[in-house]
């Protein structure tokens, strides 16, 4: 099924060209916006097709859109270099955001018999990369073999050999196919992923979603490997910031990544916790590598307040006015990837009644779209004032049309029992409020080093 509104690998690369200029620029930036097609379709079509009856929330995708003009000569440095060099990381201390290099807590020391992950885990090599393009319906499982990355030059000849098959690829042309070889680590295994969004742990019978995997029509995206990964983030933050849609990012990634190192004990939350629901932040420390891989929890990215009417009732409020407290945690981050939406479909947030805030001023009424607007624009200028660059790459994701039956993800909406990728777009109910994309879009206006990923929905 074509898929509208993307773009080539050509002008992803361009944007993002000096970023990655120590290796052939256009080929690693290729490689990377490849990875991302291939990690974003992948893990959020398992959450869309897995929800909880208990799920509180709905799921969402999205995709590259061209930026525009003034956004392809960003001048980013090159925060994947490949020199071999062990930099210190710039990530959470346990107290604070400080220049670290981590040491894992004690309660991973003195507890190895609640590890996070199963032993089960396959690990992955190169090999898995070279082979996916000749046998794409594999029907056996790969074997559990050592994946770690020995050196950089390794990491460098893997990106330059993908970049170059992939430097023409129109990612959005192509259908979901089913591969053996999936999924990355084994169904289960892997403790942080939320119950409402645990297939397994819910009694989901079937499991062939799990093999799906996006192909694109005239080539095909490399399966993940974890240890190329490692050694692309080694001393690097990487940062999720928004709602459930990133939290599922978040989620699947440090799994697909954890079962890729050596000693599984030296990845753990940088506060030794072991449960991951009603904490602001979490961040999970890969201590081999001396990179974090990082979640915030801020749904709208704007600060959600609360204020004292005349009769002395609190009332909650969103500041169109300021950035999500947790801002200075994740400034610094190598490279932030940002979403908000859903939330603005909210009954509270949709009517706009008493709760929206500029300052003093509470807005008896203010539409929906235009309070989007607003904090878009709050946050765009956010990004432009705090985030250098030079060091740091910025994303924004989008969300997805809804795609339930009998009603909306809070009203008796659920899924139809889909088994198979939904290729027929009448299928899908037009999501409310669609004309926010248009906000998002001038993003590009901006001075901000921002690269928009949005409509990522359509590929499923």
């Amino acid at each position: 099924m074509p898929i509208h509104g993307g773009t080539t690998t050509t002008t992803a690369a361009a944007e993002t060209r000096s970023f990655f200029s120590p290796v052939k620029p256009r080929k690693t930036s290729t490689f990377v916006y490849a990875f991302v097609v291939t990690f974003v379709s992948f893990t959020l079509f398992l959450a869309f097709f897995s929800p909880s009856p208990n799920s509180s929330s709905p799921w969402s995708f999205s995709i590259t859109t061209p930026s525009s003009d003034n956004t392809s000569g960003s001048h980013f440095s090159s925060i994947f270099s490949y020199t071999g060099k062990n930099s210190t990381l710039q990530a959470p201390a346990p107290e604070n955001r400080t220049d670290a290099t981590f040491e894992s807590p004690n309660v991973n020391r003195t507890n190895p018999s609640q590890p996070l992950f199963s032993d089960k885990s396959p690990t992955l090599t190169s090999d898995d990369v070279r082979n996916q393009a000749e046998a794409p319906s594999r029907s056996e499982a790969p074997v559990s073999v050592d994946v770690t990355v020995s050196s950089s030059s390794s990491v460098k000849q893997e990106v330059e050999k993908w970049s170059e098959s992939l430097k023409d690829c129109e990612f959005f042309d192509g259908e979901w196919i089913k591969d053996d070889t999936y999924p990355l680590y084994e169904p289960g295994s892997c403790k942080i992923v939320d119950e409402q969004f645990n297939c397994i742990s819910n009694g989901r019978p079937d499991k062939d979603f799990q093999k799906l995997k996006w192909k694109p029509t005239k080539c095909t995206l490399p399966r993940l490997n974890g240890g190329i990964m490692l050694e692309m983030l080694r001393g690097r933050r990487l940062a999720f910031v928004g709602d459930s849609l990133n939290r599922n990012m978040w989620e699947s990634l440090v799994c697909m990544l954890k079962g890729s190192v050596k000693d599984e004990s030296k990845v753990y939350e940088a506060r030794g916790r072991f449960h991951f629901r009603g904490e602001a932040e979490y961040s999970f420390v890969f201590q081999d590598y001396n990179c974090t891989v990082e979640f915030f929890v801020s749904p709208f990215l704007v600060q959600e307040s609360e204020i004292v009417d005349k009769k002395g009732t609190k009332k909650e409020t969103l500041r169109l006015d300021l950035i999500g407290k947790s801002s200075e945690q994740y400034k610094g981050a190598d490279i932030i990837v940002f979403n908000t939406g859903h939330w603005w479909t909210h009954e509270k947030t949709s009517k706009g009644e008493d709760y929206y805030q500029e300052g003093s001023n509470v807005y008896h009424e203010l539409a929906v779209l235009e309070a989007f607007r607003k904090a878009l624009t709050t946050w765009g200028r956010w990004v432009e004032k705090n985030v250098n660059p030079e060091k740091s790459l910025v994303f924004f994701r989008g969300f997805s049309a809804t795609h339930f039956s009998g009603g909306q993800w809070n009203s008796g909406g659920a899924c139809d029992s889909e088994t198979e990728p939904i290729k027929n777009e009448t299928y899908l109910t037009p999501y409310p409020h669609v004309s926010k994309h248009h906000q998002i879009n001038r993003l590009q206006k901006g001075r901000a080093p921002i690269s928009l990923l949005v409509k990522l929905n359509q590929l499923v």
